[in-house]
């Protein structure tokens, strides 16, 4: 071995040249394939949380597309060809305490940052409202808070991720779209659903689109869920997260809240068979879950450019999707966390150094540069924001443009689930305010359905059938009032007529007339007439009732008034009912009372008129299955104060009816040729004056229900003028019929003693009855006579049999007892008047009661002694 050594001590020396070459190889290797800078430029470092885990490890696949995008701008000879962006980046594992101590790291750690880039929500909050402390940039690839919005509290604050509050143009223009201005909204109460439905509410209110219910919950729906049923909404926004949303759509299913009637509007980031997971919190099985989310409509963020355009990467995304998954190293995307917010992190890196590349040329002119940044100097930062803001390119996302609040403008995809799938339907760019439909909408029902329960006006009217039918009959009551009224006319001069005052029966005819015409604009209603012409309807209705009332019944009322005054007077006024009953008084009476009723029908049209109202009732669901609702209309005449005026007249008309009831009842026995028909006339009264008090508080309570209120007062009134002409004309008409007293006074005078025969005759009649009166006072006095009789004789036996006794004992010389009663005897008990003989004390009748019976009567007037008499009145 050792000759072997020496043999070769040359190869013994190049062995450790040998490896030192090697190794120089080796890195001169490693440094041409490790991407280095050109020479002269110059790194500018971005300082980024990738949430690699957590609860949304969306760094898993951002990082990896953040990378992607620093590598091609370094690449670039046209983009920042002096600097060379590097990232610096921890796992802020999406807690916002944890990334507040890398914050701290971030910023008081070598080099300095010239951009933040957070990702959670809750860690972008933290960071941008301290960046700004900084001077810091902080731009964000996956926060959709709506709340980093505002300006004042961040404003240094951007985002390609867009907002939450993007879906809501694109739900406000699928509301005008499909013509909704009506919804309600259901949201699970956490910060992010209130501010994007705060915003929510902001836009509807600008496009003139009401919510009219909005409903919250905490962790159970179910009551939430009932007071949208209860309040009618029909178009929903449901603001919840997925697990939330099986809940819901439970009670939703429970509930029906669902079907051609409704329009739920979700969020679309659910997984595409979210309802079909089977979740322990819900008692409704799979096939309960399908029926109920079927043909709601979802709205995604577009975060992936559907269209084959390169843009300022000079990639498609179809592109940047395979080159991702390249680099992911065959990860499957659905287990990669921010596989869908990929493209927004690519997009993120590409803004940021357009913005760069855009700054350079102003502060090369204010004689500053890139690479002088540091946290104590705002006006690079202004530059760099300003650049931001103006930020305008196609990136693998789409187009990327900010908005004045520094959020991502993207499209929205909308989708619609179609038979348990969900089908793209359209595309909004609320930046081009461009909506792109694809026509391929399903509804249940035969389209979109009403944002509400549409409600039909319908006006209620009267039955045509009832209306003809009273019609009729009042017609038939106005030719009975003619026939009577010509018929009083006629004979007016037949003394029959002439003593039931005809000119006061006239009235009554006219005014039964004029009431039953009243049934006709009582009857007319928005069927017949325009509406305009309606209060002119009201007026005839009034003015007919009121004047025929104040005719018909104020000439009868006139009659048994002036009847109970004449003839009911005390015995001490017999000589004023003698007196002659002027016509004029009676004519006076009626005017009195037709004024009255003129006056306040004149008071009431001038001071309140007389107008239409419209009654509304309960809806009503019709019989078809259709998805309205019957709005009931009822028109009404009415006024201002209708209750007082109906108050006065009813008062006012109410007294006279039950005075009217009271006067013929005491005037039901008097018997009088001044006014030979007044007990008629009572009896007509009795029968009005009942329905009038009946009828008028019952149509009031149906006054809502038009067929039964017209028929209530037209038959009423129907029936009033029947009774009243009936009783009144046609008891005349017979008489005049069956005993033939057609003849006016005048042809009566060319009949001998027909005039003489007619008064003889009732002279006659009046004295039969007078009679029989006195047959019946004498044949009950006779009894009493009788009976007296009976008494006289047994107490005179009485006596007759006690004097023999007491004569044995006295003296026989005393004078014999006369044969005479004793006129003592004959007196009557105290109390009772003295015995008279004089004829005169004795009634008018019994004086000339001789010619009332036939000579063979029981008893005749010689029969009685003047003695006698006196037994009369014991």
């Amino acid at each position: 071995m050792m000759a072997l050594c020496r043999k070769s001590p040359r190869v013994a020396h190049s062995a450790p040249k040998y490896a030192m070459f090697l190794r120089a190889s080796l890195i001169v290797l490693l440094l041409l394939s490790w991407p280095r800078p050109s020479a002269g430029k110059k790194k500018l470092y971005i300082g980024a949380l990738f949430p690699m885990s957590g609860g949304w490890p969306g760094g898993q696949a951002c990082m990896p597309s953040a990378q992607m995008a620093l590598d091609l701008v370094n690449n670039r000879s046209d983009i920042l060809p002096d600097y060379e962006l590097e990232l610096i980046h921890y796992d802020s594992m999406c807690d916002p305490g944890e990334s507040t101590k890398l914050l701290y790291d971030l910023l008081y750690t070598e080099p300095i940052k010239i951009v933040l880039m957070p990702g959670c929500s809750g860690v972008s909050t933290i960071v941008a409202e301290a960046a700004r402390m900084w001077n810091l940039i902080v731009l964000s690839y996956g926060s959709s808070s709506p709340a980093l919005s505002n300006r004042q509290r961040f404003p240094t604050f951007f985002r390609t991720h867009p907002s939450a509050t993007l879906h809501n143009p694109t739900r406000v223009q699928l509301f005008q779209k499909w013509k909704w201005t009506r919804i309600a909204t259901i949201q699970q109460t956490t910060e992010v659903f209130t501010s994007t439905l705060d915003d929510l509410e902001q836009r509807v209110k600008e496009a003139g689109i009401e919510i009219s219910v909005r409903q919250s919950f905490l962790t159970d729906p179910a009551v939430a869920v009932k007071n949208l049923k209860r309040q009618d909404a029909r178009i929903i926004v449901g603001l919840f997260y997925e697990t939330e949303a099986r809940k819901v759509f439970c009670e939703v299913f429970k509930e029906k809240l669902y079907g051609k009637k409704y329009v739920w509007f979700l969020i679309g980031w659910y997984a595409d068979n979210w309802f079909k997971i089977k979740d322990p919190a819900i008692n409704c099985t799979v096939e309960n879950m399908t029926e109920a989310v079927e043909g709601h409509v979802t709205t995604e963020i577009v975060m992936l450019n559907p269209e084959t355009v390169r843009g300022v990467s000079n990639m498609t995304s179809q592109e940047f999707i395979a080159t991702l998954m390249s680099r992911l190293g065959g990860m499957n995307p659905e287990e990669t966390g921010g596989f869908q917010e990929a493209p927004l992190a690519f997009d993120a890196v590409w803004a940021l150094a357009l913005a760069l590349n855009k700054t350079v040329a102003p502060l090369k002119a204010k004689g500053r540069r890139l690479e002088d940044f540091n946290y104590n100097n705002p006006d690079i930062t202004s530059e760099i924001y300003r650049a931001l803001n103006t930020s305008s390119f196609e990136g693998v996302s789409g187009q990327v443009v900010f908005d004045a609040q520094g959020s991502r403008m993207a499209m929205t995809l909308i989708e619609q689930l179609q038979g348990g799938s969900y089908k793209k339907i359209g595309y909004y760019d609320s930046s081009q305010k461009n909506l792109s439909w694809f026509d391929n909408d399903v509804w249940i029902g035969a389209g979109p359905p009403a944002d509400r329960t549409v409600v039909i006006e319908e006006f209620r009217y009267l039955s045509q059938k009832l209306f003809a039918a009273v019609s009729v009959f009042a017609g038939l009551g106005i030719l009975l009032g003619i026939v009577c009224l010509t018929f009083n006319i006629y004979n007016g001069n037949v003394r029959y007529i002439q003593n039931s005052q005809p000119y006061l029966n006239n009235m009554t005819a006219v005014g039964c007339m004029m009431a039953l015409a009243a049934v006709f604009p009582l009857g007319i209603d928005g069927h017949h007439v325009h509406r305009s012409q309606f209060p002119v309807v009201c007026q005839f209705r009034l003015w007919l009732l009121g004047l025929g009332f104040s005719l018909a019944y104020g000439s009868m009322f006139t009659k048994i008034w002036w009847v109970h005054t004449l003839f009911t007077k005390k015995e001490e006024k017999k000589e004023k009912k003698k007196q002659h009953l002027e016509p004029w008084k009676l004519y006076a009476t009626v005017g009195v009372l037709l004024a009255i009723d003129f006056l306040s029908l004149m008071i009431w049209q001038i001071v309140d008129p007389l107008h239409i109202t419209v009654e509304k009732f309960t809806k009503e669901a019709p019989k078809e299955d259709k998805d309205v609702l019957i709005q009931p209309l009822l028109e009404h005449c009415s006024s201002e104060k209708m209750n007082t005026w109906l108050g006065v007249v009813y008062g006012y008309k109410g007294l006279l009816l039950l005075l009217g009831i009271f006067l013929a009842y005491e005037t039901k026995s008097v018997s009088t040729e001044k006014i030979n028909d007044h007990r008629a006339v009572g009896m007509a009264i009795y029968n009005v004056a009942v329905l009038c008090l009946i009828t008028a508080p019952v149509t009031m309570i149906l006054s809502s229900q038009q067929d039964a209120s017209f028929a209530f007062a037209s038959l009423a009134i129907v029936f009033s003028a029947y009774i009243t002409l009936v009783v009144l004309f046609v008891p005349k008409m017979r008489r005049l019929i069956t005993r033939g007293e057609w003849q006016s006074e005048q042809q009566d005078t060319l009949k001998t003693g027909s005039s003489t025969n007619n008064n003889d005759e009732e002279k006659s009649r009046q004295l039969e009855r007078e009679n029989r009166e006195l047959q019946k006072i004498i044949q009950e006095k006779e009894e009493r006579v009788s009976a007296l009789r009976n008494q006289l004789a047994e107490r005179q036996a009485l006596r007759n049999r006690r004097r023999p006794s007491s004569g044995q004992n006295q003296n026989h010389n005393a004078p014999p007892p006369s044969s005479q009663p004793d006129p003592k005897s004959l007196l009557p008990p105290p109390g009772y008047p003295n015995p008279t003989t004089d004829n005169h004390s004795l009634p008018p009748s019994f004086s000339n009661s001789s010619n009332l019976y036939p000579a063979d009567s029981k008893m005749s007037r010689n029969h009685c002694h003047n003695s006698q008499i006196p037994l009369l009145y014991k």
